[in-house]
């Protein structure tokens, strides 16, 4: 079962997001475009592009398009219902689908292969990353373990690794210094 803190968690995690309320629901946003928000009743609306809704629709038997003015605009699916991998990545396809296009165009880039980050922490761990921007070891630095096992999908043994990897190299994260890891 996911919880609207893993949401929560999934949405700030992409760049630019602010989290705020729209007719009472808590909603995340990107440059004031909503892509995500939770009714009263726990169904979590999403607006990802129109083949990722028809896929959502296909996976999810509870779940059912999100119409304004007879149009579909999204999928809309009890929170309950859906877990947190499908989750994350219907909420990635919605800010990507809501964000401005450079922006868009420079997560993209940012998300591709490349960086050094450890293969050991796991693929979850490598996209919470990304989603976050970090793509180096360099970047990691600049966090607190705190801020890392905030990021859905990192781990305590992510973050082990991640410091493992640093010290390594010399660094430590935010916080720690290298002799403490």
């Amino acid at each position: 079962m996911t919880t609207v803190t893993q949401l929560g968690k999934a949405a700030l995690a992409l760049p630019e997001v602010e989290e705020g309320t729209h007719f009472g629901m808590v909603a995340f946003s990107v440059r004031g475009r909503g892509f995500v928000s939770v009714t009263k009743d726990g169904r979590v609306q999403l607006r990802p592009p129109q083949e990722e809704t028809d896929a959502a629709l296909a996976a999810h038997p509870a779940g059912e398009p999100l119409v304004r003015t007879g149009a579909p605009i999204g999928f809309r699916v009890p929170l309950a219902d859906i877990d947190g991998k499908d989750l994350n990545a219907l909420v990635r396809a919605a800010w990507f689908s809501r964000a401005p296009k450079r922006l868009a165009a420079a997560q993209a880039a940012a998300g591709s292969p490349g960086g050094d980050l450890p293969a050991g922490i796991g693929r979850p761990a490598t996209q919470a990353l990304r989603g976050a921007g970090v793509m180096t070891l360099e970047q990691v630095a600049q966090h607190s373990r705190a801020e890392l096992l905030a990021l859905h999908g990192v781990g305590p043994k992510a973050v082990r690794v991640l410091s493992e990897a640093l010290e390594q190299r010399g660094l430590a994260l935010r916080g720690d210094s290298p002799m403490d890891s």
